[in-house]
């Protein structure tokens, strides 16, 4: 309940935030010109765009299961596996936000001097070798430690940027519409995180932990390659001017 009270806020922006004045020209050279783009989710498929879509497509849905692999099933895991209480599951969910939070700050500043693509394939790769120190081991100590590090780099670090980098990945005429787009079908796979980690862990009797490892490795590497494979768009100016219209 106290979760949905930051939705009203969508009363004070739209009454108050005005459009960024880049869409605003844009949609002005759009009429003034008759070059309307009428369908802008047909247009990030089209040539030219296709090749950026798939890849930021690829890259979200990766990202996606890397944050379910590490931080959807994590509660599950020391309930159902360890037996911990409420509270002490609490304890490492609350400090990994927290420095997931204070992680942001940082990697915005590494991606403005190294570029977008490294400031998240290093959290990315980093978080490999990290999730096996709080995975495999039953020292409630260890797993609150190193599940906090976590949240530097897979838990945050390697997330933080995508509002920025998949806002310079596309032009003005479809920005809205590819980025809503490529994070939401990357939510649908990240959805699909949770039933898939338990049904290994339940029918094959593995535990949640292997699983977990396991998503988080594959769609960690996965993220790193998603993203090499995608543009630099570090110093890129969001501009007004027609590109696909």
């Amino acid at each position: 309940m106290i979760g949905v009270l930051p939705a009203l806020s969508i009363v004070y922006v739209r009454r108050f935030v005005k459009e960024p004045p880049v869409w605003v020209e844009n949609r002005r050279l759009q009429r003034t010109q008759q070059r309307e783009v009428r369908v802008p989710l047909v247009k990030i498929f089209k040539r030219g765009l296709l090749y950026n879509t798939l890849t930021a497509c690829w890259w979200m849905a990766s990202a996606f299961i890397v944050g379910y692999s590490i931080g959807g099933m994590f509660p599950t895991y020391l309930q159902k596996d360890l037996q911990l209480s409420p509270a002490l599951v609490a304890l490492p969910v609350m400090l990994q936000s927290i420095v997931f939070f204070l992680s942001g700050s940082f990697w915005g500043m590494v991606a403005d001097r190294v570029g977008r693509r490294l400031a998240i394939i290093i959290p990315a790769l980093l978080t490999i070798p990290v999730a096996p120190l709080y995975l495999m081991t039953g020292d409630y100590t260890m797993i609150v430690a190193w599940f906090t590090v976590q949240g530097a780099f897979g838990g945050g670090g390697m997330h933080v940027l995508y509002p920025a980098y998949l806002a310079e990945r596309f032009p003005t005429e479809v920005r809205a519409t590819a980025s809503g787009f490529v994070y939401h079908q990357g939510a649908i796979f990240g959805g699909l995180t949770a039933p898939v980690i338990t049904y290994f862990a339940v029918n094959w009797h593995l535990g949640f932990a292997i699983p977990m490892l396991v998503g988080t490795v594959l769609a960690s590497i996965s993220v790193a390659l998603a993203v090499m494979a995608g543009p630099e768009t570090r110093g890129k100016e969001l501009v007004a001017e027609l590109v696909v219209a």
